[in-house]
């Protein structure tokens, strides 16, 4: 059955999943949303012998309903390929009798690469089959793995250019030297005074500026996203959730029909929405386990139905997480409003010129399956270390986040379903924090050192990513106030003559 899209905040105007992708945003500032979760027309049986590219087809061909197998098979092909340094893509990690999902052993060492290293192919595509003549300007605000990871699958495509904002001061030095070392004719970098919000703000600002959009149009350019607000960034997440409960399956940590719990990060809720999208789809997902950081808005949404972005922005050592407005939660609210557009949007209105929304009780009752809880910097601290003492495993900062909630909820509830957590960064790519986490006599070291100590105590080899920067010249040095944004992509793009 054919799946259209429409906006959260006007479910009247339905287009196909290519005209979703190649927008990125809707016009009304709305996020684009399936006109139904289609359910999986294989078992998980049947998905346990299939490799990640097949599964993905699997899952992404009921979402992009559009596109060709032909089409689909070769964007697949061409995304999980040699840049990930693990042929399974998404291997799985037994640590303390709970299972991590490594999903960074792409090419930036995040797990954004998952959904990145496919959307660049998606979108071309989706040009192609659109008759789209317009270069495509992809504009991207980012917390830090987003930008590089997007860079990547963007640099010297034809047809694109790629303009990444991120906080200056507001993600790891390994995050920004990753970013601001990015070759390609195509690729624009810029750092901003103020923290994520105000990147992603300015970049939804940019997309509803009409004005603009008619001065690129004459240049010939448009504008698409490599956010997670992109759809085409969003269904292939949902894959690696698939995968995980057939692969756990194959190896008898689970029977068949049994449930899993998911455990997520999460800041932008982008990578936790996937996990809920997967469960509708048929894949038996138990609690969903939403783990914030210090910058714990989520946290308090789930306890009390208030979402409040009214407080103090903290800096963390888990940086993609410090997000004060989560844009994906949108997509979750549009649904358990009963996909009420009006609703949606009167919330997003509030939050838009208050700062706060807060759902109904009806609506609350439909988040039974979601569990918030966050961890502060000393409780991720003492996680990495605990675990490193225990098990020689060395968690990333996000992943330690996520780890220290799990145990709070088995604490809270007793609950000893099979679990997986989402382990969403190499700790190579944190490595300041991971090891003085570890022992504090690290922190006399410098940023290299700690990479090459790093791999010595856990046994892992630098990931490339992490060695070429050593070397690596910086490229991109611009640096401009949050008011200056449209000036600089104008200028970026020579429409501002």
């Amino acid at each position: 059955m054919e799946v259209l899209y429409s906006s959260t905040r006007n479910s009247d105007k339905k287009i196909t999943a290519s005209q979703a992708i190649l927008k990125g945003l809707a016009d009304d500032g709305g996020l684009f949303v399936p006109d139904h979760i289609p359910a999986l027309t294989c078992s998980m049986k049947e998905l346990a012998d299939r490799s990640y590219q097949d599964t993905a087809y699997e899952v992404m061909k009921l979402f992009l309903t559009d596109f060709t197998e032909e089409e689909l098979k070769r964007c697949i092909e061409r995304a999980y390929d040699s840049k990930f340094d693990t042929d399974v893509i998404a291997p799985i990690v037994e640590a303390e009798d709970t299972y991590y999902l490594e999903l960074f052993h792409g090419a930036t060492i995040a797990f954004k690469d998952m959904a990145l290293s496919i959307l660049p192919h998606l979108m071309i595509t989706s040009a192609k089959k659109n008759h789209v003549e317009n270069e495509i300007v992809i504009l991207t605000a980012t917390s830090g793995d987003t930008g590089k990871a997007a860079l990547a699958g963007f640099t010297d495509v034809e047809g694109t250019k790629i303009i990444v904002f991120y906080p200056k001061n507001g993600v790891s030095p390994i995050q920004e030297k990753q970013m601001v070392t990015q070759k390609g004719k195509n690729t624009f970098v810029v750092g901003i005074h103020g923290n994520f919000d105000d990147a992603q703000t300015g970049v939804k600002k940019l997309f509803n500026d009409r004005e603009l959009a008619q001065e690129m149009a004459e240049a010939g350019l448009q504008f698409s996203s490599a956010n997670s607000i992109n759809i085409g960034r969003l269904v292939p997440q949902i894959v690696y959730y698939v995968y995980a409960y057939a692969k756990l399956l194959k190896e008898d940590k689970l029977s068949e029909g049994e449930r899993m719990n998911v455990v997520v990060p999460t800041g932008n809720f982008g990578n936790i929405l996937a996990a809920f999208y997967a469960k509708q789809m048929g894949v038996p997902i138990g609690k969903l386990i939403c783990a914030s950081n210090e910058n714990k808005v989520l946290y308090d949404f789930f306890t009390t139905g208030r979402y409040d972005r009214n407080r103090e922005f903290v800096l963390t050592s888990s940086p993609s997480m410090d997000i004060l407005i989560s844009s994906n939660l949108e997509r979750l609210l549009y649904r358990i409003a009963g996909e009420d557009a009006g609703t949606n949007a009167a919330l997003m209105e509030s939050l838009a010129k208050t700062g706060v929304y807060e759902i109904t009780d009806q609506m609350r009752e439909q988040l039974a399956d979601f569990y918030g809880n966050y961890a502060s910097e000393k409780e991720t601290s003492d996680r990495i270390r605990s675990m490193y003492e225990n098990t020689g495993y060395v968690l990333d900062t996000h992943t330690a986040v996520a780890s220290a909630v799990y145990q709070k909820y088995v604490e809270d509830t007793k609950d000893e379903t099979v679990t997986v957590i989402a382990s969403t960064a190499s700790p190579f790519k944190f490595t300041r924090n991971v090891m003085n986490a570890i022992d504090e006599k690290y922190d006399a070291m410098s940023d290299f050192e700690l990479i090459d100590e790093l791999s010595a105590i856990s046994s892992v080899d630098v990931p490339a990513a992490v060695a070429q920067l050593k070397t690596a010249p910086v490229v991109h040095d611009h640096v401009c106030d949050k008011t200056e944004m449209k000036a600089i992509v104008k200028h970026f793009l020579g429409v501002d003559a």
